[in-house]
């Protein structure tokens, strides 16, 4: 493998899954998908597709902040999961609160099924510059 650094932090849920909370490449950080997953439980949390978005970003940013990053702020690119399309305008607004005035590219898909059952993943690029 190329020189790479694994990330690990509490802020974020871990499982027995073979894969790293996201990986340190240079000035690159690629942070795992997450669900709305609480990582002190490691449940999923309670609440509306909202209160879940805004979990997958507390995730996500614990993990870049662990890569010595600043959070959401560092983010350059990441990928939504749905598994309905109906709550897509609601992701946006719990999203668009959350990133800010200059946000990251995005894309945006449905799938048939998340691990957990969760309506909501996310994985992401920041760069750690």
């Amino acid at each position: 493998m190329a020189d790479t650094d694994p990330i690990e932090t509490d802020g974020a849920p871990s499982n027995d899954n073979p894969y790293s909370q996201g990986v340190l490449a240079g000035d690159t950080c690629y942070v795992s998908g997450y669900g709305p997953v609480d990582p002190e439980t490691g449940e999923p949390v309670e609440g509306d597709i909202q209160d879940q978005t805004d979990r997958v970003l507390e995730n996500i940013a614990a993990v870049v902040d662990e890569a010595g990053g600043d959070g959401l702020e560092d983010v350059v690119k990441v990928t939504v999961y749905l598994t309905d399309l109906e709550d897509y305008e609601r992701v946006n607004e719990a999203y668009g609160a959350r990133v800010g005035d200059e946000p990251p590219a995005r894309v945006c898909v449905e799938v048939s099924r998340l691990p957990d059952d969760v309506r909501v993943e996310m994985d992401a690029t920041a760069y750690i510059g």
